[in-house]
């Protein structure tokens, strides 16, 4: 037994892009991605529960999980998938100021659909961020995919083995020398530690961030050991769905910034700082199509129409 329902997006909408921006890497187990269908463990209500969903036609997102659920599962699940795909975000502003820039142009045109996407917890955009600090993405990812498989959840069924983000009780129980075999270095351990703590002793810790302004946030984010102005920035943008916010720290969407502008030289966070401006309130939305356009070039994007 299983439930199925559908959700309406705000048009336009490309899941496939949505979940690219979100999952960034191909290597990433927890989001998963078949070129068809969007993969994904939840632990609602108590109950681990795997979902799918696909795109059926441009308006119609069908959802399916493995098991049937009850009502407010399936409310509390609608929540977090809107939340998370963006579902429900108009963007007709940022299609206006993309047409009459002539740098936005062809690239909102190429990956019409895009929403941005969203961590479904403050925590898990703060492990995210912490995995990546001073790493390449693909070595934080590979770091965190081991993460999750040694402290996650997981459900194996005929379609392969799919793993939960872990929670702040499974991390807090952990010790430095667990998390250091892992790949994190001893400072991440103690950060990743005494976070989870936190959070498990507080679960309200981060419940009225979403009605303060960005540098209030980024004060109070900086405040644990561990996080620094790139990581709050990256919160902001990824775990609390501010998408006037372009990570200025970012090395690699300076370097995407740079490519689209045709810049000879790097740019510092005060250049883009500057250069994002004129785009307020979507810097962040940009930032989400650059990626998705440094994916494309790899080849990983399928840009059939829908």
């Amino acid at each position: 037994m299983h439930t199925s329902f559908l959700l309406n997006p705000v048009l336009p909408f490309r899941l496939d892009y949505t979940v690219w921006a979100l999952r960034r890497r191909s290597k990433n187990i927890i989001d998963q991605w078949d070129g068809k269908r969007y993969t994904r463990l939840f632990f609602i209500e108590g109950q681990l529960i795997k979902v799918s969903v696909e795109q059926k036609n441009k308006k119609d997102i069908l959802v399916s999980t493995n098991k049937k659920i009850n009502q407010e599962i399936q409310i509390e699940l609608t929540q977090l998938l809107e939340m998370m795909l963006g579902l429900n975000r108009k963007l007709l502003g940022f299609y206006r100021i993309a047409k009459q820039d002539t740098h936005l142009a062809s690239l909102t045109i190429q990956f019409k659909g895009l929403k941005p996407p969203r961590f479904p917890s403050i925590f898990e955009a703060l492990v995210n961020a912490i995995s990546c600090q001073q790493l390449s993405l693909d070595a934080g990812l590979q770091i965190q995919n081991r993460f999750a498989q040694y402290i996650g959840k997981r459900i194996s069924d005929a379609e392969g083995t799919f793993y939960a983000f872990p929670t702040p009780k499974d991390v807090a129980k952990c010790s430095v020398t667990e998390l250091k075999k892992l790949g994190f270095s001893t400072n991440k351990c103690n950060t990743l530690i005494d976070l989870s703590s936190k959070i498990v002793a507080n679960k309200g810790l981060f419940d009225n961030l979403e009605n303060q302004s960005n540098d209030d946030i980024v004060k109070f984010l900086c405040q644990f050991k561990g996080i620094g102005r790139w990581s709050a920035e990256y919160v902001l943008l990824r775990g609390l769905g501010k998408i006037d916010m372009f990570p200025g720290d970012d090395v690699g969407a300076a370097k995407n910034l740079q490519l689209l502008l045709h810049c000879k030289n790097k740019l510092n966070y005060q250049q883009i700082s500057k250069i994002t401006e004129n785009w307020y309130p979507y810097a962040g939305f940009i930032y989400f199509h650059l990626l998705l356009q440094k994916l494309d070039n790899k080849g990983l994007l399928n840009n059939k129409l829908l």
